[in-house]
């Protein structure tokens, strides 16, 4: 079935995968632009959901562009996991580092402070004069403040909202409201360990079936050694040697994979 653009033809699963491994190949910018053209679609919906907290939707979508490019550039299709899988939690860690760090990175000067403060209280005055929002020149000379530092008082009004991380946000559904910290991410560590999980399970697929199955009881499972011998009617020593054979494969495995040289 085709899920993908490509310019205005569709791409199958299997046109996508053959353009993730041209680019493994040659790292073309013109493949680059058809795999983000191709995927732009899964950006922005990740994008919407970060809408309506304090950033104009537009903006959060180019961020989400940008971790799309890096998980483009990151990418290995010979580790077997589907480029969405592994692009998701990279888009969105890529945006909320961009609320993270918007927020953490704003220093409203005092005076600006109070004087947005103060500009609040005559915009609500004369709100009530005028039967209206006041415009900025009016602002200007009923307070007597100059109409750059107007501008620059209501502009720190915005960003100092964005510092408010206790300000909650519902996406619609007043019920299920959260704070904003609660979307402001940092480094994600089920994203870092991805791949580690992917090439584990390559291989443990290239074990013998019943070292996996002992691994699997061992470690997943949370078996002892003595537990697993009696499901299995083995020795627990017998459980032992094929646990520590197993083990050592792994490591093995696992480590020549990392130590293999990336294609061009």
């Amino acid at each position: 079935m085709a899920t993908r653009r490509r310019g205005r033809r569709l791409l199958d699963k299997d046109q996508v995968r053959a353009l993730f491994q041209k680019f493994q190949e040659d790292r073309s910018p013109d493949v680059r632009e058809e795999l983000t053209l191709a995927h732009e679609s899964l950006a922005i919906y990740l994008a919407r959901k970060f809408a309506d907290r304090g950033e104009p939707l537009e903006d959060i979508i180019q961020v989400a562009q940008i971790g799309l490019l890096k998980a483009i550039d990151r990418y290995d299709p010979t580790r077997g996991i589907e480029f969405t899988t592994y692009a998701t939690p990279t888009i969105v860690g890529e945006i909320k580092r961009h609320f993270r760090d918007k927020l953490w990175a704003i220093r409203v000067p005092r005076r600006l402070r109070e004087l947005n403060y103060t500009l609040m209280r005559a915009i609500e005055e004369l709100s009530q004069r005028l039967g209206r929002s006041p415009t900025i020149p009016e602002i200007a000379q009923f307070t007597g403040v100059d109409f750059e530092d107007v501008i620059s008082a209501l502009e720190v009004g915005r960003a100092y909202s964005l510092v408010s991380l206790d300000a909650e946000t519902s996406d619609g559904d007043e019920e299920h409201s959260v704070s904003l910290l609660e979307s402001v991410g940092d480094e994600d560590v089920a994203l870092e360990r991805l791949e580690d999980r992917a090439t584990l399970d390559w291989a443990l697929a290239r074990l013998p079936e019943r070292a996996q199955q002992i691994i699997r009881m061992r470690f997943f499972d949370d078996l002892s050694q003595a537990e697993i011998a009696r499901r299995l009617g083995i020795s627990q020593m017998h459980v032992s040697r094929i646990l520590r054979e197993a083990l050592a494969r792994l490591r093995a495995l696992v480590s020549d994979r990392r130590s293999a040289p990336e294609e061009p």
